[in-house]
């Protein structure tokens, strides 16, 4: 039977030792930790979250050997904002790492706001945009070397080839490539591999040292290539009967590349014996890219922050800690790694650098942590193939996101858009797919998380769009394409 965890759990009994505050094996030593992220990987690309087409045996294996959290979350709906949220367990406003490019995407005529866009990339210049983590930042490589930790980040970085933010070792595609190649391996048939391979060779050299392996794959990030052996698998597959939907064999074969390379790590770890010192992360970066994949039920894409941009897998093992098939369903969010690795390990927070997330180590030990409420916020506007919101005063469907804050506090999420100066309010828990606003149902509610969210943005110093675009023109339309209206 599945044990359910929220916040109303009670205790569960397992194996472990706590140490002045630090959770570690049998024999004092501190756990080792591999993360795992794929790239764009959506919520219900995964087995264990009903995925009809694609096939993930060895992370729908990671997931029953641990616990599933089923309403996990990035801090934000793209690539680069989202690992600056992981590795400094900061939220975006104080980054102000918004979006790769650091400008807005789509016509800045159809822009109602004045902010940063390819046409003008100041926008008003009250909205700063940066494209590179602080190369001083307190990281999660930072947190851990003060505790005597090896450090292997390998794959995708995507916060400034600048600094390597205190790693040991950064390695792009495993064979050595440094930070300025960073974003060359997208669609390489051969990097998970690669990547894969010098992971289990760190974990075989490392064994007797605590270690951090913080492992991105570039897959399944676009353009959308695998193997052709894999490939053709998936077309047979495809051809064998009818589907709901137009799967698609390559994507299929990316997400197997990531798949395999799950199944590797944890057979490195259990052939060099340290399962039980050895906690094992599996995430995304944030949700589904819509041109290569569905996220139905969730409503959205990546980019967006309807909860097909937002909800991503999050699964944790960890052998005699962790107890195999539990399900958390208490919200946590990527700025939480930070003081739950603290916690785990016994290293010393920064004292001069703001903390936005808690310590997960209740949740993951089976107990409770308080309420709170988590956040997500983007000044820009991101056009793309997931329209969800219209040009502004059309009906026209052109933004897949909108200069936007979100809270979530609960069952209950509050997106206010800056562009209308209007609010939604969803109860997660009987409305997934986001498709009933209760607003107006609801004013109380709404005004209570409204109120929170605006203290959020005040603590943060969020940036919010204010200046009306001069150029903006919804009857626009450009050469050859039809006009808005």
């Amino acid at each position: 039977m599945i044990n359910r965890v929220t916040i109303w759990a009670s205790s569960i009994a397992i194996m472990l030792v706590v140490t002045d505050g630090v959770v570690q094996a049998a024999d004092g030593r501190k756990p080792n930790i591999v993360f795992i992220m794929a790239d764009d990987l959506g919520w219900a690309d995964v087995g264990y979250n009903g995925a009809e087409f694609y096939e993930t045996p060895n992370i729908d294996a990671l997931c029953r050997s641990g616990m599933e959290f089923t309403d996990a979350y990035p801090g934000a709906a793209n690539c680069m904002p989202s690992r600056s949220c992981i590795m400094s367990g900061m939220y975006t406003p104080r980054t102000k790492m918004w979006t790769p490019g650091m400008v807005s995407k789509g016509e800045q005529r159809y822009m109602r706001l004045l902010v940063p866009s390819r046409q003008k990339p100041k926008g008003d210049g009250k909205i700063p945009t940066v494209g590179s983590l602080d190369p001083e930042t307190f990281s999660l490589a930072r947190l851990l070397k003060q505790v005597d930790y090896k450090t292997l980040h390998l794959g995708k970085w995507h916060l400034g080839s600048g600094s390597g933010l205190g790693f040991d070792r950064n390695d792009v595609d495993g064979r050595g490539a440094d930070l300025k190649k960073d974003h060359k391996f997208y669609g390489n048939k051969n990097v998970a591999q690669w990547l894969t391979d010098a992971a289990v060779d760190y974990i075989s050299d490392n064994k007797d040292d605590p270690f951090f392996i913080y492992l991105n794959h570039f897959d399944v990030h676009t353009p959308i290539n695998a193997r052709a052996a894999v490939v053709d698998k998936y077309k047979r597959k495809l051809a064998s009967k009818k589907w709901s939907r137009n799967w698609n064999p390559v994507y299929a074969a990316m997400i197997e590349a990531v798949d395999r390379s799950v199944g590797r790590l944890r057979q490195a770890i259990e052939e060099n014996g340290i399962q039980q010192e050895t906690l094992v992360i599996f995430t995304s970066d944030n949700g589904g890219y819509g041109r290569a994949t569905w996220n139905t039920p969730l409503k959205g894409s990546k980019g967006g922050f309807y909860e097909g941009g937002i909800r991503t897998p999050l699964v944790m093992s960890w052998p005699g800690k962790i107890k195999p098939g539990s399900v958390c369903d208490t919200p946590v969010t990527g700025v939480d790694y930070m003081p739950t690795f603290a916690e785990m390990t016994g290293a010393p927070l920064a004292k001069d650098q703001p903390l936005d997330g808690v310590s997960i180590v209740p949740l993951m030990m089976g107990n409770a942590i308080a309420p709170r409420a988590i956040y997500w916020h983007y000044p820009l506007y991101l056009n793309g193939e997931v329209q969800v919101k219209p040009i502004y005063g059309t009906d026209r469907m052109y933004w897949r996101g909108t200069p936007c804050s979100v809270v979530r506090m609960g069952d209950w999420k509050l997106m206010e858009f800056f562009e209308t100066g209007s609010i939604e309010l969803y109860n997660l828990r009987d409305d997934l797919g986001e498709s009933t606003d209760l607003a107006d149902q609801h004013p109380e509610k709404a005004a209570e998380l409204l109120k929170v969210l605006k203290k959020w943005q005040v603590e943060t110093e969020a940036d919010i769009p204010r200046t009306l675009n001069p150029d903006f023109d919804p009857d626009y339309a450009p050469a050859g394409k039809k006009g808005a209206r």
